[in-house]
């Protein structure tokens, strides 16, 4: 497969994990912060804790299904399988659909579902989420280690960019060297 369709299905798969932890922890918001149609809010009167309570749901479903489909084929780069990184990622980009509910609520004025979940669940959201993939990407989930296997597996090393290989540079392989001028993806 090459890199860009592999790109392509890892960010598929990535926002499929995340389209589901989402809705849940949307529902979840929406019930904590404005109550379903009862009028008995639990949280009314604390969006940010609603906010927070539904995310760090949302955040399980979004370790368990990202790290055993979204990147199934990425090794975790840390001992404890990446949750602790997971969890710091995560804590750190709320901050910016935390900032957008708060300016909505404190700045704007606006109080309404709509306008929280434009805030929060719109526009904070698709912050987050882009921020939580190139870091995810890079600091949590490696390289596949097939790449590696790869890349040690070439006698001589090919300058993809010009398509040539490098004469009398080896990596002590026996293999005959790879014509595939698909460069390993970046980090």
């Amino acid at each position: 497969m090459n890199t860009g369709r592999r790109l392509v299905d890892e960010i598929s798969r990535f926002l499929a994990v995340g389209g589901v932890a989402t809705l849940v922890a949307v529902a979840l918001f929406n019930f904590l912060l404005h109550g379903f149609h009862s009028g008995d809010a639990w949280l009314a009167d604390r969006p940010l804790l609603a906010f927070i309570v539904a995310n760090a749901i949302g955040m399980s479903i979004s370790y368990n299904g990202s790290r055993h489909w979204a990147f199934q084929h990425r090794r975790p780069v840390h001992p404890d399988g990446g949750r602790t990184m997971y969890l710091l990622i995560n804590s750190m980009t709320m901050v910016l659909p935390l900032g957008c509910l708060w300016f909505s609520r404190n700045v704007l004025e606006l109080t309404d579902p709509i306008s929280d979940n434009v805030a929060a669940n719109v526009i904070g959201l698709t912050l987050g989420v882009t921020a939580r993939f190139w870091l995810f990407r890079h600091l949590v989930f490696a390289r596949p280690a097939y790449h590696k296997a790869r890349i040690a597996n070439t006698i001589e090393p090919i300058d993809h960019r010009e398509g040539h290989v490098h004469p009398g540079v080896t990596t002590g392989s026996t293999e005959t060297p790879r014509s595939d001028p698909t460069p390993p993806p970046g980090p």
